[in-house]
């Protein structure tokens, strides 16, 4: 199992598909069928409005779009497996004839899972890490699915030390993960930045962020427009590009292999700008 975060590695997903992480950053671009997600809620929550968005995303440099149809920000009502199924699966299903866009499910249940990569996702990216539905790794398994693993530390007791409990946690879905049969090429980790955790959590998950590299896997991060930032900056949601571009380049330095942000062309500049460091180290 290597532990060098830049070393070229294909990341295998459903349908035949791979991406390549390692060398260089890769996008996830954010695209919220919602009406109440913390910062674009009801922004993209038609078909046409969403599909433009996708398309604006892929063309300012997203590798991948993740499509959610449930907001995950602290207090927000969660919603039923049916209505979830309602906002994504006509998305996803648009978009899987478009082009060479890798497609993305943000959900922690297995039916919308399954459901989604029927419909042409490629990946599953489940902010409970395993541990609210452990079906969602047998579909994974079952389908070849591209697998990301969060982090998070709502519902439970956290240990005291925020990379302690990172690999408590984790650790624990790699053993969900491994019993269902999901290959260890096709998981990629989260540290979940933001979910239940404080801003002086994140920050110290950024500042020792290369320390989670001895779990092994690559990893996504995902800092775009959260709270923390606000905290560090003073902005609002909407103004918090230049703070989530910061926090990426920070991030890629250390380690981190996809980026899942909102605001895509900010990111992929200064992503490209890591890049170019890095590549002086290689």
């Amino acid at each position: 199992m290597s532990t060098d975060p830049f070393a070229e590695r294909n990341w295998p997903l459903a349908h035949g598909r791979t991406l390549t992480l390692g060398p260089r950053a890769l996008i996830m671009g954010i695209l919220n069928v919602t009406p109440d997600s913390f910062s674009d809620g009801g922004r993209f929550d038609t078909l046409e409005r969403a599909l433009r968005q996708a398309d604006e995303m892929a063309a300012a440099g997203a590798a991948i779009i993740d499509i959610g149809g449930e907001s995950t920000r602290p207090g927000a009502e969660p919603v039923s497996a049916s209505e979830e199924q309602d906002r994504v699966l006509p998305v996803i299903e648009a978009l899987s004839g478009r082009g060479d866009i890798v497609l993305s499910i943000d959900t922690y249940r297995a039916a919308t899972a399954h459901l989604a990569i029927d419909a042409g996702a490629h990946i599953v990216n489940d902010v409970w890490g395993l541990q609210r539905e452990r079906a969602v790794a047998d579909i994974a398994a079952q389908t070849g699915a591209g697998l990301v693993i969060m982090h998070t530390g709502r519902d439970r007791q956290k240990l005291p030390d925020p990379v302690d409990d990172q690999f408590h946690f984790l650790r624990r879905s790699l053993e969900i993960a491994d019993e269902a049969g999901v290959g260890h090429d096709a998981i990629v980790l989260d540290p979940g930045f933001g979910f239940a955790k404080d801003a002086s959590e994140n920050i110290s998950l950024i500042a020792r962020f290369s320390e989670l590299n001895e779990l092994g896997s690559p990893w996504l991060v995902g800092t775009s427009r959260k709270r923390f930032l606000g905290e560090v900056t003073g902005r609002e949601p909407a103004d918090r590009g230049v703070g989530t571009a910061a926090t990426s380049v920070a991030l890629r330095l250390a380690g981190a292999a996809v980026f899942r942000v909102h605001d895509v062309a900010i990111n992929a500049d200064a992503l490209k700008v890591a890049d170019a460091i890095l590549a002086r180290h290689a």
